[in-house]
């Protein structure tokens, strides 16, 4: 591969969600691999999204991150996101020229020139080709971790805030891989509703 024309996206996955780590992926993709197939990993089926995943992995270069629960809470979700980020780009194998980031945000102090490209995940093939591969490996994550916490039904919502998980957290608890910083898990921790 010509170093000087490698392109990576990068996506993060599970920012808004309440529990576990957030996810992040830095692809670039192999110049033979079929660009038209991707988009925003929300807007396919899981079942789609898979065998994308699959795809891309076989045909691209890439590499998948994540920041913890613990650093989410002590830094915030945004810095926990771009750290991520950092890490996934780091991460690979080979360097890219340029990296385009889903977002509005970059992670700073990269030696690498990078652009923040808002709803990039949608625009972007190697920016979708991130997104998904991200989300399938958090998804596979949150539903592994579910097994063990079926009353927050998390392999159906991944964590995300819907009045089946909220309903849970209030008969049973928060849990450990709640996100404790994040607004809802922090008031009912303060007896607030």
């Amino acid at each position: 591969m010509n170093k000087n024309k490698l392109i990576a996206g990068v996506d993060e996955v599970g920012r808004g969600s309440w529990v576990g780590p957030v996810f992040s992926a830095a692809v670039i993709l192999k110049k033979n691999i079929n660009k038209k197939l991707f988009k925003d990993s929300k807007k396919i089926s899981a079942k789609k999204r898979e065998l994308l995943a699959n795809y891309i992995k076989k045909n691209s270069i890439y590499s998948i991150s994540k920041a913890s629960i613990k650093e989410i809470d002590k830094l915030n979700i945004l810095q926990a996101t771009l750290l991520a980020m950092k890490r996934a780009i780091n991460n690979l194998k080979h360097k890219p020229n340029i990296i385009l980031i889903d977002g509005t945000h970059a992670p700073k102090n990269l030696s690498y020139q990078c652009k923040a490209i808002i709803r990039g995940d949608e625009k972007v093939p190697v920016i979708s080709a991130a997104s998904i591969i991200a989300k399938v490996a958090r998804d596979r994550y949150i539903t592994k971790l579910a097994k063990n916490y079926s009353p927050y039904s998390w392999n159906t919502n991944f964590g995300y805030g819907t009045i089946k998980h909220l309903n849970a957290i209030n008969k049973f608890g928060v849990t450990i891989h709640h996100r404790k910083s994040f607004k809802p898990i922090h008031n009912i921790l303060l007896g607030k509703k």
